[in-house]
Order: C-alpha cells, then sequence, then structure tokens
C-alpha cells in the first residue's frame, strides 16, 4: 500500500470512530500483515461492536479487549 493511502484509510477510520462517540487509544497499520490495528479508549458492548463494524468503509473483525479498551482489525 502507498504511503498516501494508508493515511487516508487512517483518516476515514479515525473520522468513525470518533463520529460514533469513542476516542482512539492506538491505531497502527501493520505493513506486514497489510492491515490497521485499532484499540479505543473504552470498553464496549457487543451492540456497540456490532455498530461499529457496520461504519467501516473496510472490513474488519473484532480482536478482543485489550489493556485500554476493545481492539479491532482493519483489512486493506
Amino acid at each position: 500500500m502507498r504511503y498516501e493511502n494508508a493515511w487516508q484509510i487512517q483518516d476515514e477510520i479515525t473520522a468513525t470512530v470518533n463520529a460514533l462517540g469513542w476516542n482512539i487509544w492506538d491505531l497502527r497499520y501493520d505493513r506486514n500483515s497489510d492491515v490497521f490495528r485499532l484499540e479505543i479508549s473504552s470498553h464496549i458492548e457487543e451492540e456497540e461492536i456490532s455498530r461499529l463494524i457496520s461504519h467501516f468503509s473496510l472490513s474488519a473483525d473484532y480482536e478482543g479487549e485489550g489493556a485500554h479498551g476493545s481492539m479491532f482489525t482493519i483489512y486493506t
């Protein structure tokens, strides 16, 4: 993935998370896997997890609970 594309996708992810009222604890692009790893700053319930995933423009999976909040993988 080109550097500019990664920044654009990161901006889209950030906008989606913020629009739904959550904050990002950590968002990283994993170049080896070509995915973004997202941890939001709060632990959210199953219904909220589904709502967040449905708002992403890319495919995403819930990965569990991290030290600071719910974790997701977003596929490019």
